[in-house]
């Protein structure tokens, strides 16, 4: 017998992971997209219209695919998730609506002007619909994380009956929709956009480098415009992360215990860099006994206190609730780390080939950034299994668990069912999008209108 509660986390979970590539890589594209088109509106050349057409393309793709994929999730808040949208929807549900009228629809109209308008409007509306596409995209961003903050952290309501059910009620709007928790996260999240999109653009202007004889400037541009992008962003992520794990440590103890593997509540708490289990009895969640470990002395309570080794972390002996998998909460949160720290590298290694004059020339840059193409969404599908699986058993933090959030009637294999179908139309949407997205970049960028404009990007790029 299928469980239904297992069942809808295992569907939620596969379209989510799906559906946040696409927003991802659009959020962190649109500041590109409107650099591009100021230039290009300025007359710094041909190349800028080139690269905000070839790169408008892959825009629009992805936006269209990251569209599709996230209808559904909202349908699956009444399809499997019944119970929830009854208790909270009421407040859950009004930043979601909000996001789909404000958002959504300013991104959306403004991108049919984006995509078409160049010879219709003036420069200064085209590039004002530029400058609104990003504004959609980032306020899509808004209000998605204003509802998930919430979740992580809920504030401003009180449960009240009503028809005979416990439903949230809201009393403080500016407490439930502005927590600190929303801050640490878009701050996060939109960082990390940009760096993704940086990585996935600096990696198919390497691919094209490495592939083709095209050493034309409009390759040469992206790759530097990418590196600009990474120099700034990466390091930031790894400064404001610090700053988030210690708000994570002060609002969510079992979330803290689960990323650093911790069982005994106290101060001077190791840094564990590998837990393993030494038995396979009980692999998803070992006892402590069961776990080999290595790791930094005092290391935890450090990085949750500022410095102060004395800080004490919460560990599992002492949550009275179930806890979540840690496991997958511990090497999630490695994973994005270290693929953090790559990143760092990989933008100072860049830059220095730069400034060396040698970018053309280090084909294991290249090759480096190629293979990175896609890592930077990749850390931030770790960094949301954080999130979501180290919010565990709950789906509103400490109110509302996960399992009296499905809806009532509904059937393990009903559940199953859908949660197939999704994992195969998902399939087919995301390879659909990667071979379109292959077929653009093999085709490359338009060639330039004229044979003076192709010299003297060419000389540009020496």
């Amino acid at each position: 017998m299928v469980d239904p509660v297992l069942a809808s986390r295992l569907q939620f979970a596969w379209t989510t992971a799906i559906h946040i590539i696409f927003p991802t890589i659009t959020m962190g594209l649109a500041p590109f997209l409107v650099y591009w088109t100021w230039k290009e509106v300025r007359g710094d050349g041909e190349v800028y219209a080139r690269l905000r057409r070839f790169w408008t393309k892959i825009f629009a793709l992805t936006f269209v695919t990251g569209t599709v994929t996230g209808i559904v999730l909202e349908f699956e808040f009444g399809t499997n998730f019944a119970s929830y949208a009854t208790q909270v929807g009421g407040i859950f549900g009004g930043p979601l609506a909000t996001e789909g009228l404000m958002a959504f629809f300013l991104e959306s109209t403004m991108l049919g002007i984006f995509l078409f308008g160049r010879e219709r409007v003036s420069d200064r509306a085209f590039l004002g619909s530029a400058f609104l596409v990003a504004l959609g995209s980032w306020l899509s961003a808004v209000w998605i994380l204003i509802a998930n903050a919430w979740m992580q952290t809920p504030a401003g309501f009180k449960m009240s009956e009503r028809a005979g059910e416990q439903v949230a009620v809201l009393t403080d709007p500016v407490a439930a929709y502005l927590t600190p928790r929303f801050f640490y996260m878009f701050t996060h999240m939109q960082t990390a956009a940009v760096l993704s999109a940086a990585l996935f653009i600096a990696g198919i202007a390497s691919y094209k480098l490495l592939t083709t004889d095209d050493r034309s400037a409009f390759w040469m541009k992206t790759m530097k415009v990418a590196l600009v992008a990474m120099i700034i962003t990466a390091p930031l992520l790894a400064v404001h992360g610090d700053a988030y794990g210690r708000h994570i440590h002060d609002t969510q103890e079992s979330k803290m215990a689960a990323i650093e593997a911790t069982w005994e509540t106290g101060g001077y708490a190791p840094l564990y860099l590998v837990a393993a289990p030494t038995s396979t009895d009980n692999v998803v969640a070992p006892a402590e006994e069961d776990l080999f470990t290595v790791g930094i002395p005092w290391g935890a309570s450090m990085l949750a206190g500022a410095g102060d080794p004395s800080t004490v972390i919460t560990g599992f002996e002492d949550i009275e609730h179930d806890l979540p998998p840690y496991l997958l909460v511990f090497y999630s949160f490695r994973a994005m780390v270290g693929l953090g720290f790559w990143f760092i590298f990989l933008a100072l290694w860049g830059v220095y080939r730069w400034r060396q004059g040698s970018l053309l020339d280090d084909t294991l840059l290249q090759k480096a950034m190629v293979a990175s193409t896609g890592l930077g969404v990749l850390a931030v599908e770790f960094g949301w299994m954080v999130a979501e699986i180290g919010r565990q058993p709950w789906a509103i933090y400490g109110e509302l668990l996960v399992s009296d959030s499905v809806s009532p009637g509904l059937t393990g294999g009903e559940a199953m069912l859908t949660l197939i179908g999704f994992v195969g139309g998902y399939l087919l949407l995301f390879g659909t999008w990667s071979y379109l997205v292959y077929r653009l970049v093999r085709s490359g960028p338009a060639a330039p209108e004229s044979e003076s404009t192709a010299s003297s990007e060419e000389v540009s790029v020496q």
